[in-house]
């Protein structure tokens, strides 16, 4: 690790600001920058001086501009120097641990993955610090650790209750840190994913923002005035009380039309599985649904419908910019876009705007770099958007 790395914390809180806009939105001229912050000139050079003899801003070329033009420090951009640390993110599902590292900007340069084959607590410890020391002999500056669970979590610490690794009250980042000796943060796995397209993706620049996730479960995420908004119940699974259609399909639980029964893939499958008996996988569902098989398209097309309506309701109440669909579940657009699109205008006034429905193939990797993004910003940065 470089001296200058080192010697990044404490930030004050203008170094603060500075570092996280050039870090959201950089490289940015010192004018600009000082547009977005309201600060003089002789301000935010007293600000950007000491981040820059840190290493963790750097001047670069603008854009464009050739050396010979290039007259005086103040026509160089900043921006930050993205691979002088580097982060750990894990997402933690039933059966498998899924790790990435990532630089500053929370590009990801590595992965590595492993099964989870228990659920004690101090054995899914011991195996994240197995994963560590093995990255860590690839990417020595590692400065801390962010760990997504499906679930309730407290104080970024304490998983309070996860259904998927039957567990409550399991104070996690103090297992990983007595581990690791490295800083660790633990978030809901939705939260760490909202953030990281808030900061890094979809969500760049907007101000008001919303990221559906289709999958395992339903996952949420609602980001005003370019921060997420916090909510108690959000690591609830809100999805099994939002009810879309009275009078849809059962899940195993009995609850009859919700989100949750009708665009999970484990509801989807067991659909199925009610109707013929065999145990079948979403891909191959959808596959049959593209085919023609009647129940796998029966299924699927009120899964779309469902989908639909889900948007649009969101998009009516929250009134989004964007709204990004997420998760393993999202192979549902390619086979059934059209009628989600078609459900989504059929619920909005017809002169309400079109909707922004960005669709993002992801994999659990894009959950771990979430997880990774929280540790950037409250490992490094000390921001906190909870």
């Amino acid at each position: 690790m470089t001296a200058g790395a080192a010697s990044w914390l404490p930030l004050s809180p203008g170094e603060r600001s500075v570092a996280i806009e050039v870090l959201v939105h950089g490289p940015l001229s010192r004018t600009e920058l000082a547009r977005r912050l309201g600060l003089s000139a002789g301000s935010l050079t007293r600000l950007t001086k000491p981040l820059i003899e840190s290493a963790l801003l750097v001047e670069v070329p603008e854009a464009g501009t050739s050396a010979e033009a290039r007259q005086g420090r103040p026509s160089q951009p900043l921006d930050v120097v993205a691979d002088s640390r580097s982060f750990l993110g894990f997402k933690i599902t039933e059966d498998m641990v899924y790790g990435v590292v990532t630089t500053l900007r929370s590009d990801i340069v590595a992965r590595h993955d492993r099964p989870l084959a228990t659920h004690d607590p101090a054995e899914v410890a011991d195996l994240l610090a197995e994963m560590t020391a093995e990255l860590a002999r690839v990417h020595p500056r590692l400065a801390g650790i962010g760990i997504g669970v499906g679930g309730l979590v407290r104080g970024r610490a304490v998983v309070g209750e996860s259904p998927f690794l039957q567990w409550q009250d399991v104070p996690l980042a103090q297992l990983v840190e007595e581990r690791t000796g490295l800083p660790v943060v633990v978030e809901n796995d939705v939260a760490a994913l909202v953030e990281a397209e808030t900061w890094f993706g979809a969500g760049r620049g907007l101000d008001r923002f919303v990221v559906l996730t289709i999958g395992a479960g339903i996952g949420y995420g609602l980001v005003l005035g370019g921060r997420r908004v916090p909510a108690p119940e959000e690591d609830r699974g809100f999805g099994r009380h939002w009810i879309l259609d009275p009078q849809g399909p059962l899940t195993p639980e009995g609850r009859r039309g919700s989100a949750v029964s009708l665009l999970t893939i484990s509801s989807i499958r067991y659909q199925i599985h009610a109707a013929t008996g065999r145990e079948t996988s979403y891909e191959e569902i959808l596959r049959l649904a593209v085919a023609g098989d009647p129940m796998p398209a029966r299924v699927i097309d009120e899964a779309a419908r469902a989908l639909g309506t889900l948007v649009a309701q969101i998009a009516n109440f929250a009134m989004p910019q964007k709204i990004l669909l997420a998760g393993e579940g999202v192979g549902l657009m390619d086979v059934a876009g059209e009628t989600v699109r078609d459900t989504i205008r059929r619920n909005r006034h017809p002169l309400a705007a079109p909707v922004d429905l960005e669709t993002k193939v992801s994999d659990f990797h894009d959950w771990a770099r979430g997880a990774a993004v929280l540790a950037i910003q409250v490992l490094v940065l000390g921001s906190a958007s909870a």
